[in-house]
């Protein structure tokens, strides 16, 4: 009997362009793919019950689409470090083929697992443009600014081209037990607080060509400006499936490079830029999660207020673009990425919040929780992470909300209370006349609270603490 080869999928839940199930097949060997869930690693990230949900969903789609090459799709659930060589042990596998991780507990897994299985771990690029180690500046050392390290990466020329699906996987003759999916328990429970997501998001690798199929049709051209609308559809929806490598970003590059190359397909790139940047962070800074990149960020004075903790997590603070944004989180598993920088920079601004809570509500609550982009952007908004210049800038949540809802739609939407409030009031409700507050129905403090800070007096302790920290 031919001994298989086993195919650890990671974070490349896909056919196409899955450069580590190539070469799996291309060794003419049995494959043997295999997904372990692993909540028991020292260091890992459990996933946040939005991404759970999602995984299964996503792990169901990839499990009939490899059924259909002829394959299946073997889970597991413990430890990487023991699961993987007691399976080379049971299968007699000769060699593990897997995606590069970019996640600091995976690549610690990884180095030990040639060790402990007795084979060759083969890894591929399968989760972002460039090899993580290729890309550095002038001086040797890793980019920490974003502009630089962009160019850096358009110099290099495209994105190689993406490669299509192998038309046939051959399974080995014996196929260990896999646990049942459904026994993992991904999917919500009682109270079931997943229909805003199933109305939302189709996960899997059919779904993320339709949703960029629609992206590239209908968004595209007008997404240099509209991207920053949450009034408006004009963002591409892709990061989910991004995230679970349903679909790659060398293919995203090549789709906008064949869309053209007006201000919305340079606006796109620069986005899957940004992405490949933050993966650069956490590569080269693998406690980028938990500690700010600027050491004297350790002594921000952050404050301790569970209930105005509790208040923005619920939506609740008062500040309706802010609610409107946690709101559409809890319900969709997504908030819009402009309101995430408007809702960030509340909590650790004028709350003074530490921004690692910010993270960590978001790694549970966001179907697109991603460990790099999470901790760089969070670092990025709280002024202690790399190219956060200015530092001290402070979102005014009444300003942004005028300038980027003017009319209050997306308010609306998501915050019925505010929903006859006319456009001048809606993103400053409390300062609305009593005739006015009237007339829409509205109690303040009763049917919608106020504000839980006072923009003026948290933007004024906020630059207070900055200063302290310039000044020691």
């Amino acid at each position: 009997m031919t001994s298989p080869v086993l195919l650890w999928l990671h974070r490349e839940l896909r056919l196409g362009d899955n450069r580590a199930l190539l070469a799996a097949v291309a060794s003419g060997q049995p494959v043997l793919p295999i997904f372990v869930l692993d909540d028991e690693t020292p260091g890992a990230w459990r996933p946040g019950e939005a991404s759970r949900w999602w995984l299964h969903h996503s792990l169901a789609a990839l499990a009939a689409d490899l059924a259909r090459l002829g394959a299946p799709l073997l889970l597991r659930r413990g430890r990487i470090a023991d699961i993987l060589p007691s399976l080379v042990r049971e299968t007699g596998a000769s060699a593990i083929h897997a995606g590069q991780p970019v996640e600091p507990w995976a690549r610690r897994v990884a180095a030990e697992l040639p060790r402990l299985a007795g084979v060759p771990l083969v890894l591929h690029r399968t989760v972002t443009l460039f090899d993580p180690e290729a890309l550095r500046s002038g001086a040797g050392t890793p980019y920490a600014v974003f502009t630089p390290f962009s160019k850096a990466c358009l110099a290099r020329g495209p994105a190689a081209p993406p490669l299509p699906a192998p038309a046939h996987i051959l399974a080995p003759e014996r196929v260990p037990p896999s646990d049942p999916l459904e026994a993992w328990g991904l999917l919500p429970g009682q109270p079931d607080w997943a229909g805003g997501l199933r109305g939302t998001w189709t996960p899997g690798e059919a779904g993320a060509r339709q949703r960029l199929a629609g992206f590239l049709d209908h968004t595209m051209e007008a997404y240099a400006t509209a991207r920053d609308r949450p009034d408006m559809d004009g963002t591409s929806r892709l990061s989910p499936h991004l995230h679970f490598g349903e679909i790659s970003a060398d293919q995203l590059w090549h789709a906008a490079r064949a869309a053209g190359d007006g201000p919305g397909q340079i606006a796109f790139i620069r986005e899957i830029l940004w992405r490949e940047f933050s993966a650069h962070l956490l590569w080269h800074h693998p406690t980028l999660p938990e500690t700010p990149l600027r050491p004297n960020f350790a002594r921000m004075p952050w404050q301790t207020a569970p209930r105005a903790l509790r208040a923005w997590q619920r939506g609740r603070t008062g500040l309706p673009i802010v609610d409107a944004g946690m709101r559409q989180l809890w319900q969709t598993g997504w908030m819009h990425n402009r309101v995430r920088m408007i809702v960030a920079s509340l909590l650790v601004k004028h709350l003074m919040l530490p921004w690692q809570q910010g993270e960590a509500w978001f790694w549970d609550t966001l179907v697109d929780a991603d460990l790099a982009n999470n901790a760089a952007s969070w670092q990025w908004v709280a002024g202690c992470g790399a190219d956060a210049a200015p530092f001290f800038r402070i979102f005014n949540p009444v300003l942004q909300g005028r300038k980027f809802d003017p009319d209050g739609s997306y308010v609306r939407r998501f915050v019925p209370e505010l929903a006859r409030l006319p456009d001048r009031w809606i993103h400053e409700p409390w300062a609305a006349p009593a005739d006015v507050l009237e007339a829409a129905r509205l109690r303040p403090g009763i049917t919608y609270p106020a504000p839980i800070v006072d923009l003026a007096a948290g933007r004024a302790r906020a630059l207070a603490a900055f200063a302290s920290l310039s000044a020691t």
